[in-house]
Parts: structure tokens; sequence; C-alpha cells
């Protein structure tokens, strides 16, 4: 396996793990999750939506059939990435070490992926 193919799957790897990881919180604490969009003066209910769309995100850059939905699946993903940092770093609560890396691990996945899988 070529060194872009393991860089690629890795930075994908850790991207896909920090989209689930945050859909499952999402999902599984509701309540605490919407403590935090309230913190950050987002509307509450955005919260299972956007944890629908990050699994459908994710499957959607696993599937690679339709090109369309995949670049906006990585569009969402970046934008997502972005508000979260900014978010975090405003209220100056710490938690903006996995959006940092998110964003880190999206360029890779995205620049690679058109190079290696298309």
């Amino acid at each position: 396996m070529s060194t872009k193919k393991v860089i690629y799957w890795l930075a994908t790897a850790v991207l896909f793990g920090i989209m689930l990881f945050s859909a499952q919180m999402y999902f599984r604490n509701t309540e605490m999750v919407k403590g935090f969009f309230e913190s950050f003066n987002y509307p509450t209910y955005f919260v299972i939506p956007l944890a629908v769309l990050k699994v459908l995100g994710v499957i959607m850059i696993l599937w690679r059939k339709s090109q369309w939905l995949t670049e906006w699946a990585y569009a969402g993903f970046f934008f997502d990435l972005i508000l979260a940092y900014i978010a975090h770093y405003q209220v100056n609560d710490g938690q903006e070490t996995f959006a940092l890396l998110g964003l880190t691990a999206i360029f890779p996945s995205y620049f690679l992926g058109k190079y290696i899988r298309d």
C-alpha cells in the first residue's frame, strides 16, 4: 500500500471517528449536548438532525457513488468543524481539541481521496 493511501485512510479514520463519536454523544446524551448548544447560543433543535447528518455524511464518503453528495458531506463536515472550533474557543471550555484535530484530518482526507478513489 502506498504512503498516500495510508495517509488518506488514517486521516479519514480520524475524521470518521470524531464525527461518529460526536453523533453518538448527540443521540445518547441529548440533554447534555443541548446544554452545550445553549451555552454557545445555538438553537437546540439542531442536535438530533445534526447527529443524523453526521452519520449520513460518513456513509456518503465511504459509499462515494455520487460525487455531488460526497462533496456536500465534506463541506458539511468542514463547516461543522469550523463552527464547533469557534464556539468552543469563544466560551473557553477547552473542548476545541477535537474540532482542531478534525480540521487537520479533513484536508488530507478530501484531497487524497480525490486522488486515490476517483
